[in-house]
């Protein structure tokens, strides 16, 4: 257990930081399911829509540095590779 003020101050601000990201990578990964959910339906007009859905929340965890922003690009690229194989 550390003993300085600071080092306290560090560990709590670490757990509300690591639960914020957490939630919004679970959320992500909720998101890319869906979407690849409709891939497999076939349902290219509602997976066209929901692709926007799926990049805003690539860019903000990518703005956030919860992700590398290479990582969130590189999804982006391949999940529109996907969409338009099936439309």
């Amino acid at each position: 257990m550390p003993r300085r003020r600071t080092s306290r101050k560090r560990i709590r601000a670490d757990k509300k930081r690591n639960l914020r990201n957490q939630k919004v990578k679970q959320e992500l990964k909720k998101t890319l399911k869906k979407f690849q959910a409709l891939i497999t339906a076939k349902n290219s007009a509602e997976a066209k829509e929901f692709l926007q859905k799926v990049f805003s929340q690539l860019d903000k965890a990518a703005k956030k540095k919860i992700i590398h922003p290479n990582k969130a690009s590189r999804k982006k690229s391949r999940l529109a590779k996907l969409l338009s194989k099936v439309a």
